[in-house]
């Protein structure tokens, strides 16, 4: 799975309004610090950072959901806004459930 297909996945599964335009798009934004939602460039920011190859780049379950963990600390603590906490917490679970459905495709299910 590509960057891009996660983003798209993400975008059409969690109703965060994640991608700001196309995820390519997306991930220009983010990087410059211009996306519309700060926590979302944060987020798709910190997922390029592990992507490696850009928007296009092969994305690894792991990798995804480790480059969440220093925004997730983040928003756990007590003053940070429960519902940043909440959605990403939500990415969290859907980028599982991407790679939960591809590993499934793969095998033809």
């Amino acid at each position: 799975m590509t960057l891009t297909e996660l983003l798209e996945f993400l975008d059409r599964n969690t109703g965060c309004g994640l991608c700001d335009g196309s995820p390519a798009e997306s991930v220009a934004k983010a990087l410059g610090a211009t996306h519309r939602d700060p926590l979302m460039g944060e987020v798709i920011a910190a997922l390029a950072a592990h992507a490696g190859g850009g928007a296009d780049g092969v994305v690894e379950r792991a990798e995804m959901v480790k480059a969440l963990g220093p925004i997730r600390l983040k928003y756990m603590a007590d003053d940070a806004p429960v519902d940043a906490f909440r959605t990403v917490q939500q990415l969290v679970d859907a980028i599982d459930a991407a790679f939960d459905e591809e590993a499934l495709r793969a095998r033809g299910k």
